[in-house]
């Protein structure tokens, strides 16, 4: 997992054990992605290249206001988004930011190596999640890869339970919304790669699932 990370404080080979009883377990309702479930959330993109990013002007830090039209000078970055699966966990390097995360396991992640073999695939174990109060940001799938977009509404109180799973059948992307919680989006195949643009601010304000809650959220990675 060298250059990997994610944006927990955790030494990701020191994680608490679900099957020790030093970490719960909360299931993430899944839902598929259509204009109405997605309000408040998003929205479909049906052409990456025709894609329009929101970009959030910066706060003032007075009683003046920033004048109309400025504060969202820094624009968008875009690259590829690559996700692939290494035995029993989830990488993603993400070109437009020169990031690497490890966004999640497919097994108690206590004991989940890269060398695990057969490893059911059918759900993710994640302990994060993030917004950026900058921009939206847009995941776009090459090849028509299915995938699972785990978002919650904006606010800075978010629980476990306001976690929802959207399932993308692939002939779409997703725009997700500046303020949403979000991860990577998860593929449902063993590597993918997406089209990526977003605010090039790429501020993020974390949420810790493990330290808050004492939990990881399971997201279901399958067809509905």
């Amino acid at each position: 997992m060298l250059g990997f990370t994610n944006q927990s404080k955790h030494d990701l080979s020191r994680l608490p054990s679900i099957g020790r009883g030093e970490a719960g377990i909360h299931p993430v309702p899944l839902r598929p992605a259509t204009a109405e479930t997605l309000r408040g959330f998003g929205r479909t993109v049906d052409r990456f290249d025709d894609a329009i990013v929101d970009l959030v002007p910066w706060p003032a830090g007075g009683r003046r206001p920033i004048v109309t039209g400025t504060g969202i000078g820094g624009g968008i970055v875009g690259g590829t988004f690559v996700m692939r699966r290494r035995g029993a966990l989830l990488l993603a390097e993400n070109h437009a930011v020169h990031r690497r995360y490890v966004t999640g396991w497919f097994r108690d992640p206590a004991i989940a190596s890269e060398e695990d073999g057969d490893v059911d695939t059918g759900r993710i174990y994640t302990h994060e999640a993030n917004y950026h109060p900058d921009g939206g940001q847009v995941f776009f799938p090459r090849d028509g890869v299915p995938f699972v977009a785990l978002l919650a509404p904006p606010g800075d109180d978010v629980r476990p339970d306001n976690f929802v799973a959207f399932y993308f059948d692939g002939r779409c992307g997703v725009h997700i919304a500046p303020g949403v919680w979000h991860q990577p989006v998860f593929p449902l195949v063993e590597s993918a790669v997406f089209d990526d643009k977003q605010g090039a601010v790429h501020a993020c304000v974390s949420v810790d699932f493990l330290d808050e809650f004492g939990v990881f959220l399971e997201v279901p990675l399958r067809r509905v």
